[in-house]
């Protein structure tokens, strides 16, 4: 068995992907601020369908070896690990020191959930 195909690293990879596919079905559209609405939402519903074929497998998968709380943690922090480069690449909007410190608080929290197992 490769590290990636690991039951500890598998879910952790396929979660980014998902949050990948997710970030851009909630928040893509924004760069395209005159389509319709109704074709956002079509666009964004279609884009979170792949979403959770890579969701659903890691979360059940991750599960062998992580809690239900780990697994929501590290989707948590996933997300905002992509939404931040998202936000920073696609949106071009910038991040600052309060996020910096929101995010860390965040991990720090996450670090907490980890420490019982």
């Amino acid at each position: 068995m490769s590290v990636a195909t690991s039951p500890f690293v598998l879910p952790i990879l396929m979660l980014i992907v998902s949050n990948i596919f997710m970030t851009f079905a909630w928040y893509g559209h924004l760069s395209y601020a005159t389509a319709p609405l109704w074709m956002a939402v079509i666009v964004s519903w279609g884009l979170a369908f792949f979403e959770y074929w890579f969701a659903v497998p890691a979360n059940r998968i991750g599960h062998a070896v992580y809690s239900a709380a780990q697994l929501k943690t590290m989707q948590e922090v996933i997300t905002l690990v992509v939404f931040a480069g998202f936000s920073v690449f696609w949106l071009k909007e910038p991040l600052g020191w309060n996020h910096a410190v929101g995010f860390s608080l965040i991990a720090a929290g996450a670090w907490f959930i980890f420490l019982g197992k």
